[in-house]
C-alpha cells in the first residue's frame, strides 16, 4: 500500500480501514503563531553585477521562488490535534505505536492530553531529537530541540526491533575494546541529528522539513518490513520516503496541494497511488 492522500485528515481517517498500519508518526504544525515558511530562491552565474558575490570574486544573480508557506496559530491546540489522533488510533494494529512530534510550546499540554486518552501507562518514551543550527538568543537559552512522544497501544506487546537500530560512534572509543569501538553503542533517548542541509539532495524546499535519519530509525525499529506506515501531516512526505526505502508502505495525508506536489515527485519512484490531486 502506497498511497497520498489531498485532504483534511479529520475527513479522511475515518475513511481508512481499521488496523492497516503498524505504525503512525505525525508531525503536526508547532502552534508557534507564525506563518511557516521556507525561503527558496535560484542562483545563476552572471558576467554583470549581481546580488552576491562568490569564489574568485565571481557574481551570481539571485532570483526568488515562490515558496509553500501554512500559517501556524491554533486557539486550542489539542482541541485542534486530539480528535484527530483519536480518529487515527483505529487505523493501528493491537500492537502498533504512536509518534507524535512536538516543540517545548506544546509539548507539555499533549503529553497530559494523551495521558488521559490512552492512558499513562501507555507512554513509553520522550525522546529528544536535538541539534544546533539558526539564531542564537542573547535573552534566553537557545531553543535547539524537538520532543518526540511514543505511545504504545499495547504497552506489553509492541514493536521494538532492537537489531534493527542504527548505531552511533563512542565518544571515547579507546575506553571500550576495538570490538564495540568498531560496532558502536546503541542511542539512547535524546538524538543528535543536524536538520536537513540547506544544500543537500535531501532538501525538497517544504517548511518545517525533518530529517530522513530521524524517520528511519522510527520505522526501521517500530515497525516491519511488508508493514504499512500512517502519517496524517504528511508535509514534505519525509515518513514516506524513509518507509519506502526500507521496505514498508505508506498512507500519508495532507491538506495542502503544495505538500502533495512535493510528495508526489519524491516519491515517484514507488509509484504511489495519489488520490484528490491529478498526477503530472
Amino acid at each position: 500500500m502506497k498511497r497520498i492522500l489531498l485532504g483534511d485528515n479529520l475527513e479522511l481517517l475515518p475513511a481508512l480501514p481499521a488496523g492497516f498500519a503498524r505504525l503512525c508518526y505525525i508531525d503536526p504544525p508547532f502552534n508557534t503563531g507564525k506563518v511557516q515558511r521556507r525561503r527558496r530562491m535560484r542562483v545563476r552565474k552572471t558576467d554583470g553585477p549581481g546580488e552576491r558575490r562568490g569564489f574568485a570574486g565571481r557574481s551570481y544573480r539571485v532570483q526568488k521562488l515562490r515558496s509553500a508557506s501554512f500559517a501556524d496559530r491554533f486557539d486550542d491546540y489539542c482541541a485542534f490535534l486530539l480528535p484527530r489522533i483519536e480518529l487515527a488510533l483505529r487505523c493501528l494494529t493491537a500492537d502498533g505505536s504512536l509518534f507524535v512530534h512536538l516543540d517545548a510550546r506544546e509539548v507539555h499540554h499533549v503529553k497530559v492530553a494523551l495521558d488521559a486518552l490512552l492512558g499513562r501507562e501507555h507512554f513509553m518514551n520522550e525522546i529528544v531529537w536535538a541539534y544546533d543550527y539558526g539564531a542564537r538568543s542573547k535573552t534566553r537559552w537557545p531553543a535547539k530541540h524537538d520532543s518526540i512522544l511514543w505511545y504504545a497501544l499495547d504497552p506489553r506487546r509492541y514493536v521494538f526491533r532492537y537489531e534493527a537500530m542504527d548505531r552511533i560512534p563512542y565518544l571515547a572509543p579507546k575506553l571500550v575494546t576495538p570490538e564495540k569501538a568498531a560496532r558502536g553503542k546503541t542511542p539512547t533517548d535524546v538524538w543528535w541529528q543536524t536538520i536537513v542541509p540547506t544544500g543537500g539532495k535531501e532538501k525538497t524546499g517544504y517548511p518545517t522539513q525533518k530529517p530522513l535519519a530521524i524517520l528511519e530509525r522510527i520505522v526501521k525499529v517500530h515497525s516491519a518490513p511488508g508493514d504499512v506506515v500512517l502519517d496524517f501531516f504528511a508535509g514534505s512526505g519525509t515518513t514516506g520516503a524513509a518507509a519506502a526505502k526500507h521496505g514498508r508502505g505508506f498512507v500519508l495525508i495532507d491538506a495542502s496541494r503544495a505538500a502533495v506536489r512535493v510528495m508526489q515527485k519524491r516519491l515517484a519512484a514507488y509509484a504511489p497511488e495519489c488520490v484528490g490531486l491529478r498526477a503530472r
